[in-house]
């Protein structure tokens, strides 16, 4: 009965965004704000609706409902309940469900948080959102349907695939999705400016909060996956160019682009036609990416499906959005006005070569992705883009983009002046090439290359704190008054800081694992010794277990370092038997933000393991970085000025007290 009502609630979601797709954008066009009203009440319903019919699924899941023929295909009885609930978004129906619930969530955060929106944009807002939705409810109810009954039930499920069952798995998706979706309200916004045919700064302020909380998930969702396959899929590594990756990587890299754009424009009321066009651009890569993921095109652990039916929905549910905006934005385009003129050295220009280095590096990834799908199709010939070509052509386009992110932040808007943004950050130019030597002395003299990238990470983290202090007055001002200003300083100022530091940290972390990793594949017996990097590892056991769902052969070491004990690690090859399906559990020793990782292989003939070592040094800092990014994106969110009709509400409580 309960899977019944999710599926009634999906169907009733459907017809109730239809609604919301047309009656708003009808009041809009006649200018009746009763008809534009009802946008609001629908979009909020329909989140409703949809938030019934996600929890009828997971209540099967939970409940172990084998009727259901999804959860015959993802779930097990004896799998942990964690699982259970992360099983409902592990495969590709339960997770377009998902997609949808996060589509709507976003649409009635707009009808109940966008009060302060013009009524015309609001209302177009809305219903474009809801033509999204009523694109991909359609999608998922006529070849998607999660409700779906079996004939003949069974008495157990086929399990989830093993490789989702971490809790890596069950935070990464949502995550992800919050920032995949989330831009489909940049999108909204856009298109629903483009149909009104009034773009201006008030539109930029409206959009960033929104571009902004979308690039927070996404870059959390990346870095959620990023480390779940660092430490699940037991090869060491935390980024391999995989096309499922590199589509979630292409939003988050114009979304960057984004954000920077839609500060011109609502600080100088610039760059109008590129930041539209962006909006349009960041959710159309996030569709791009739903469809690689969905459409069997590509073979990947990250995919979901394999059904080209269900690609070819997609790629039609794409050509008419992507389509239908990017005609739109060629009848508007012409009636946009270009806005306000600066000087080439400027706050300005550095955000526009920003916007240049992000975008030619996004059409980089785009096109080493899409190539070899095209090449196959066209041709028949197959080949592989991987590691080396991005490797050779996306660092070179970053190095540059991480120098110039300290100057831009010490240029002043519409007129700078690069020797006097130099002059203050010669300290920070000091202490990077301290860090420079220091690598080059002391780690490794003919690393020049990680030692010069050592230094350009240094170097943004310092130029981010120097920011701060130039907005305090530090050195200028008494250290009382320095310390009182940099308290009083925005929130946005501390986020931003934090952002572009994060983003250094993450350099550090990158070049660090990259340059000075230590590798080691051995065959080990019982009480054989292994040494990588500064550790030595002994084998002391190798033990049967039993889980949950699964079985597995523990394989235990211990760690030393110049003979002193440094505690255990295990590492195990397990294998569920629903699924008969072996993995791999990586091991993971923890130094500061080093790690030691272990992979235990097959076992030898006389009796051995093969083992598989890294020392990873710095690793950590990859993740701590988009930690930090993240934290900067929230402080800057939790400034009012960046809030949704902030700029109305301090008008309106000037009027009432020039009225009192």
């Amino acid at each position: 009965m309960i899977v019944e009502l999710g599926h009634f609630a999906l169907w009733l979601g459907l017809a109730l965004s239809v609604v919301q797709a047309t009656v708003p954008l009808i009041g809009s066009r006649m200018g009746s704000a009763r008809l534009m009203r009802v946008g609001e009440p629908a979009a909020i319903s329909v989140l409703a609706l949809i938030a019934i019919s996600l929890w009828a699924l997971i209540y099967a899941y939970v409940a172990s409902d084998f009727s259901v023929i999804n959860v015959i295909e993802n779930s097990h009885s004896a799998k942990p309940l964690i699982y259970k609930i992360s099983g409902t978004w592990g495969n590709h129906e339960g997770s377009m469900l998902l997609w949808i619930f996060i589509l709507v969530l976003f649409g009635a955060f707009v009808a109940l948080f966008g009060k302060n929106l013009p009524q015309t944009l609001r209302a177009n807002v809305l219903a474009v959102q809801g033509m999204i939705g009523v694109a991909f409810m359609i999608f998922v109810v006529a070849s998607s349907n999660p409700f779906l009954r079996a004939a003949i039930p069974p008495i157990e499920g086929q399990d989830l695939n093993p490789l989702l069952q971490d809790i890596g798995l069950a935070i990464h998706p949502p995550l992800l999705y919050l920032g995949y979706v989330g831009f489909s309200i940049c999108f909204s916004f856009a298109v629903a400016a483009l149909i009104d045919g009034k773009i201006d700064a008030a539109w930029a302020r409206w959009v960033r909060p929104w571009t902004l909380t979308a690039w927070i998930f996404l870059t959390g969702g990346i870095a959620m996956g990023s480390y779940w396959a660092y430490y699940e899929l037991g090869w060491g590594g935390f980024w391999f160019w995989d096309p499922v990756e590199n589509a979630s990587f292409l939003p988050w890299l114009s979304g960057t682009a984004l954000l920077h754009s839609a500060l011109v424009m609502e600080k100088r009321s610039a760059l109008k036609v590129w930041t539209v066009l962006l909006a349009l651009i960041t959710f159309s890569l996030s569709l791009l990416g739903t469809f690689l993921v969905r459409s069997g095109v590509l073979t990947s652990v990250h995919s979901f499906a394999t059904d080209p039916t269900r690609g070819i929905f997609i790629l039609c549910i794409l050509m008419i959005f992507i389509g239908g905006s990017f005609a739109l934005y060629a009848f508007r385009a012409g009636s946009l006005t270009t806005g306000g003129l600066f000087q080439p050295i400027s706050r300005e220009g550095a955000l526009v070569l920003n916007n240049l280095f992000l975008s030619t590096a996004a059409a980089t990834v785009l096109i080493g992705t899409l190539y070899p799908l095209a090449l196959e199709t066209i041709t028949g010939e197959k080949i592989s883009v991987g590691p080396p070509f991005f490797n050779m052509t996306f660092g070179p386009l970053m190095l540059p983009l991480m120098v110039m992110v300290p100057f831009g932040t010490q240029l002043a808007w519409k007129r700078g002046d690069l020797w006097a943004a130099t002059q203050r950050l010669t300290g920070a130019m000091l202490i990077a090439l301290a860090a420079i030597l220091t690598t080059l002395i002391f780690v490794d003299r003919t690393a020049l290359l990680a030692a010069l990238c050592i230094g350009l990470g240094t170097f943004v983290i310092v130029g981010s704190a120097v920011d701060l202090a130039q907005r305090a007055g530090v050195g200028k001002q008494k250290a009382s008054v320095a310390w009182a200003r940099f308290k009083g300083l925005p929130r946005s100022a501390f986020g931003t800081a934090l952002a572009h530091a994060g983003l250094g940290v993450t350099l550090l972390g990158i070049t660090g694992v990259t340059a000075f990793e230590t590798e080691v594949t051995t065959a080990l017996k019982i009480n054989e010794t292994t040494q990588v990097g500064e550790y030595t590892l002994t084998l002391r056991a190798v033990q049967p277990h039993q889980g949950p769902n699964y079985v597995e052969d523990r394989v235990i070491f211990d760690v030393s370092k110049n003979g002193a004990g440094k505690g255990g690690i295990m590492s195990a090859k397990r294998v569920y038997p629903a699924r008969q399906m072996p993995t791999t559990e990586a091991g993971i020793r923890t130094f500061g933000v080093n790690q030691l990782y272990v992979s235990a292989g097959d076992p030898t003939q006389d009796g051995g393991v093969v083992v598989r070592a890294w020392y990873k040094p710095l690793v950590l800092l990859i993740w701590f970085g988009s930690i930090v990014m993240m934290i900067g994106g929230t402080l800057s969110l939790l400034d009012r000025r960046l809030r949704v009709g902030a700029p109305t509400r301090v008008k309106a409580k000037k009027s009432a007290e020039a009225t009192a």
